[in-house]
């Protein structure tokens, strides 16, 4: 037997499509040199918490659980490095909980299936 598909809501797909434009833009970051001034390890694990949240609005798009989960992860892993290299940007953080706060009513009538 097949599931219904869950229709996604348009505040969603406006998310998630911010998200991607988001990640276009974020993803040459992780090769910047000054990123490279950081640490060692900072571009590494800036490519995987850019990554990560791709991953997520993939999983937002399609309406899962997983997506919101992966989004909240990597939402707090993110602000805590950056407030731990004192690096905290404010506007960043806005978007990021006016996204939170777009998706978590739906998250009920997400699939929580794969």
């Amino acid at each position: 037997m097949q599931s219904a598909a869950i229709k996604r809501p348009v505040l969603i797909t406006i998310v998630c499509i911010l998200g991607f434009i988001w990640i276009v833009f974020s993803f040459p970051g992780v090769f910047a040199p000054s990123l490279k001034k950081m640490g060692d390890w900072y571009p590494a694990l800036f490519g995987i918490l850019v990554a990560t949240s791709f991953i997520s609005y993939i999983g937002l798009w399609h309406m899962k659980q997983w997506g919101v989960r992966l989004f909240l992860l990597s939402f707090f892993v993110k602000e805590s490095l950056l407030f731990l290299i004192n690096d905290v940007n404010y506007v960043g953080i806005f978007f990021s909980i006016f996204f939170i706060c777009s998706i978590l009513p739906y998250y009920k009538r997400m699939d929580i299936n794969l």
